[in-house]
């Protein structure tokens, strides 16, 4: 006698269904919970956020489960969908934990532009281990999807109307993810799907999951009201009148200068610390030089990362203000690099110059290989290449090439180039100096003396390690400009560090927090006052033959990422583009201009542009911009063949 094949579902069909509804709601909701208990490391966080925005936690739960829901219909085994959703969202929990860790910065919808690179980040990010809590929710995620499991009889739905089921719920789910979807979800669950928010503030106020939802649904970029071919001629028109009534000094040098450009890895002057006492100055380079050259604060856009992003914005003169949400700068459409043309090509499109890309890494971060060449860079050298060279000082220092052997390299470059008979423009990209900020980097050696009254052994540990890096950043540089003062070649150097070190004390706070200089590591918290000075870092731009900073050794001058490109191509006298001349004119009214603040071209910061005391002629230099990027970017390139060209 044949044993009777047991049914896979129990239950009339109606019952089934809501079963399965149900327990795709509570499931939606255990991964909506989970991830935030890895994000804030307390259930009592999360409580109190649901008391505050209690609707913000629903509809994050609905989202999750509407997910689980589709794929539960699609397999035939909700248990089965509950445990791929909860393995997702707690990847997502643990990116975004790692990478606060790593930056202080929360997992923003652009970073999945690195998602094919993460292995390399984590590789010079240091050794991570995820926390505590990631294993509790982790498990209390494997105790719900169990349950799942044993009333799997009462959810599953077989036949056509699994089939129907599937599709419809498809259908749902892809209209919560569509800007239609979001715009009548964010009205029932009163959350605001319109305005851009940085990463930290909308991390802060909805959540992971709902804020990378948010980000994914926000409409595309706005284009100009009126926005058509007659329009842009307008723009154009204007842009050229206003050139014309006041254009930009500019006295074309004697002699054309080599460039070198050194973006610095995470170096500033770390002497401004308060409670830090040194035994002797860790930056006399840096600090004698300023005396020679243009100096001053340095604004960043990022604190403790960024560094490709940061790279984007001064070569090609956009931020991701100027895209859309969630959009990774270093990730375009590739022909979009071409459109405009980029800070080298003002040297090498105009003759002479020939332009070359040194960084002391590999190749595998932030898309270089195909954006650099199509930015003016004829040769790209990374650290594999650059080792092959039969220099004189040692490769490397702590984990990374050091910085001086970087150097001798871009000079071993430079004379090529000018023995060729041309100019050179260089790119160089430091590391010596970068994270992860160990105790054993550099053997434990720290040529400075360093004490503190606030900080105990565990941390100045760590700090020895950060003063050892910037002290090493200092001596190269003194070692390059030593160098070229003993060169015929005339020469500008422009160095900046790109960000500070986002550096973690052994309790989890930064160095900042510790010492007094913004309250917690959650820059929700931090006043603006607090942002600008630790979203700044220092410069200089110095030159082996005074006369070719035009009088201008030994000042001080605010510069930023999207500054200091207009501020070299008025030093050097070069002749540049519509697009470039008009970058000039907006940095005289606007050194920063991101998500997270604004600076005016004086150095005082707003909160954005908006709320910032502008003048009707620096709003009209912002807009021309906004205009010509969008029409660039977005629109149909009306003029933008015309502002690559020279400027009136």
């Amino acid at each position: 006698m044949k044993r009777r094949k047991r049914s896979r579902t129990l239950g009339p069909l109606w019952l089934r269904l809501v079963m399965l509804l149900g327990g795709s709601l509570c499931m939606g909701m255990a991964v909506a919970v989970a991830v935030q208990w890895v994000v804030t490391g307390s259930v009592g966080d999360i409580r109190e956020w649901f008391e505050k925005w209690p609707t913000y936690l629903l509809l994050t739960g609905v989202l999750c489960g509407a997910v689980v829901f589709t794929l539960g219909a699609l397999l035939g085994r909700l248990w089965l969908s509950a445990l791929l959703v909860s393995a997702v969202g707690l990847l997502l929990a643990l990116v975004d934990y790692f990478k606060t860790t790593i930056n202080g910065t929360p997992l923003a919808l652009a970073d999945f532009g690195l998602a094919t690179q993460l292995g390399d980040v984590a590789g010079v990010a240091g050794e991570l281990h995820p926390p505590e809590d990631f294993w509790r929710a982790l498990i209390a995620l494997c105790i719900c999807a169990a349950l799942l499991f044993l009333f799997r009889r009462l959810t599953a739905v077989t036949g056509r109307a699994r089939f129907l089921t599937f599709s419809i719920s498809l259908a749902l789910t892809l209209g919560l993810f569509s800007a239609q979807g979001a715009q009548a979800a964010g009205a029932v669950f009163q959350v605001d799907v319109n305005t851009r928010l940085d990463a930290a503030n909308s991390h802060d106020t909805y959540g992971l999951l709902l804020s990378l939802w948010r980000d994914s649904c926000l409409q595309a970029k706005k284009s100009p009201e009126g926005y058509s071919e007659a329009y842009m001629q307008d723009v154009l028109a204007r842009i050229d009148e206003i050139l014309a009534e006041d254009p930009v000094s500019r006295e074309e040098p004697a002699v054309r200068p080599n460039v070198i450009m050194v973006l610095s890895e995470s170096f500033y002057d770390l002497t401004r610390l308060p409670d830090l006492q040194f035994e002797r100055d860790p930056l006399e380079n840096f600090h004698a030089l300023e005396g020679e050259s243009i100096s001053g604060t340095f604004h960043s856009h990022y604190l403790g990362y960024g560094t490709g992003y940061l790279e984007m914005s001064m070569l090609y003169g956009i931020t991701e203000l100027d895209l859309g949400a969630g959009t990774n700068i270093c990730f375009l459409e590739d022909d979009i690099y071409d459109r405009l043309d980029a800070l080298p090509e003002q040297y090498t499109k105009g003759g002479g110059y020939t332009a070359e890309m040194l960084h002391a890494f590999d190749n595998s971060l932030y898309n270089r290989t195909v954006t650099y060449p199509r930015l003016g860079f004829s040769k790209l050298l990374f650290h594999e290449d650059m080792k092959q060279m039969d220099l004189q000082e040692p490769l490397f220092g702590g984990y990374y090439m050091r910085d001086a052997y970087l150097y001798e390299a871009a000079l071993n470059e430079m004379k090529e180039i000018n023995d060729s008979g041309e100019r050179a423009f260089l790119y160089l990209i430091t590391m010596e100096n970068h994270q992860p900020f160990n105790a054993d980097k550099f053997d434990y050696l720290c040529q400075i003396d360093v004490t503190s009254d606030t900080l105990s052994e565990e941390d100045m540990a760590i700090v020895r390690v950060m003063l050892e890096g910037i002290t090493r950043a200092d001596q190269a540089l003194g070692k390059l400009t030593d160098a070229l003062r003993d060169s015929p070649e005339p020469t500008i150097v422009v160095y900046f560090g790109d960000h500070r070190p986002n550096l973690f004390m052994t309790d989890g706070e930064t160095v900042y927090t510790k010492l007094g200089l913004c309250p917690s590591n959650d820059t929700v918290d931090w006043t603006l006052e607090e942002v600008e000075d630790l979203y700044s870092t220092d410069y200089l731009i110095w030159a082996n033959d005074a006369a070719l900073l035009q009088g201008q050794a030994g000042t001080r001058r605010d510069s930023s990422i999207t500054a200091v490109g207009p501020q070299l191509l008025e030093l050097t006298g070069q002749s540049v583009s519509r697009y470039w001349a008009l970058l000039e004119k907006v940095s005289q009214v606007s050194l920063t201009n991101i998500d997270r603040y604004f600076v005016d071209g004086t150095g005082t910061p707003s909160t954005s542009a908006e709320t910032a005391d502008l003048s009707d002629e620096a709003r009209e230099l912002l807009q021309l911009r906004e205009d010509v990027l969008y029409d660039a970017l977005y629109g149909q390139q009306y003029i933008t063949a015309a502002m690559n060209e020279p400027a009136p």
